[in-house]
């Protein structure tokens, strides 16, 4: 078991510093302005916000137990304190994290 657990950990590790590595490597053909750059720029954004959707309208694990409303008002918040904090990703997240666990303690 722990042989297999090993395996399992060094497989996805190279193909993590893989995919990176050749992100890397292909990276320096690319102007930033072109609309290749562009288009795989909107897709990750995309695919990133399509991810939260799913997590904040179909979660699963302790998040499915608290309410609707609540997670709604908790993205919210925290995309205000996302532009608030010049757009900042510690902050919004940070908060978050915490306002999530006080509304679903005392709500």
């Amino acid at each position: 078991m722990t042989t297999n657990i090993i395996i399992v950990i060094l497989v996805t590790s190279l193909a993590t510093y893989l995919s990176r590595f050749l992100g890397v490597v292909s990276a320096e053909k690319i102007k930033e302005t072109s609309k290749m750059f562009r288009w795989f720029n909107c897709l990750a954004y995309s695919t990133l916000a399509a991810l939260i959707a799913r997590i904040v309208i179909f979660p699963s694990g302790s998040l499915s137990e608290i309410d609707y409303l609540i997670r709604f008002v908790v993205v919210v918040l925290s995309v205000g304190v996302f532009y608030l904090t010049k757009k900042n990703l510690v902050y919004p997240t940070l908060f978050s994290a915490i306002i999530l666990s006080v509304f679903s303690s005392y709500l």
